[in-house]
């Protein structure tokens, strides 16, 4: 395999996560891409606000390509946990449009350099704070798949609704009651083993 087919293996993976995730958005009120549905608050629009900054992290200031706008959640003396829900100030358009912006300047970035390309993450350990491109594309098609992992739950636990993508939603077949029959049967299964444990 070559690096160009290396790269671009890579980016299909990362635009594939980052598609799944806005397309748990789709169809929701703006009361429900902001509703924290676990504890730790969780939220669709949060989780495409964060990933928006990692991006921004990880394709700009690691490879000294900044992006050209302030991420004012980012600052260093902000609130925690900033990055991981919407102000009132900040609509759900705003964000997915930042977010897709930003894709663009990651995706200049992942262009311009060759997968060996050295850069410096800054809030990393130092002994392991030096990367190539191709670190930080792996790192981040993780990071995105895995909140898009957690956008599947936080979907599901809003509305019901399931899957992987429009197209494909990588489902077993089957209806609402044989959904509901699925979730019984793993529920006494789960009570049977908890109770001989």
């Amino acid at each position: 395999m070559t690096d160009a087919n290396a790269k671009a293996d890579l980016q299909r993976y990362l635009q594939g996560g980052r598609e799944a995730l806005l397309w748990k958005l789709d169809g929701l009120s703006e009361y429900d891409v902001r509703r924290p549905v676990v504890r730790t608050g969780t939220n669709l629009l949060g989780l495409v606000k964060h990933l928006a900054g990692v991006e921004v992290g990880y394709f700009g200031e690691t490879f000294g390509r900044p992006f050209a706008e302030s991420l004012p959640w980012m600052d260093e003396d902000g609130e925690p946990n900033a990055d991981m829900w919407a102000t009132l100030d900040e609509s759900r358009t705003q964000i997915v449009d930042l977010y897709r912006r930003v894709w663009a300047h990651s995706d200049a970035t992942i262009k311009a350099l060759d997968l060996d390309a050295i850069g410096h993450v800054a809030w990393w350990p130092e002994d392991r704070s030096q990367v190539t491109l191709q670190r930080v594309l792996v790192h981040l098609v993780s990071e995105t798949h895995r909140h898009a992992g957690h956008a599947d739950l936080v979907r599901e636990l809003i509305d019901g609704a399931a899957g992987h993508r429009p197209d494909n939603d990588n489902m077993a077949p089957g209806d609402l009651s044989w959904w509901d029959a699925y979730r019984a049967r793993l529920e006494a299964t789960a009570r049977e083993a908890g109770a001989g444990g």
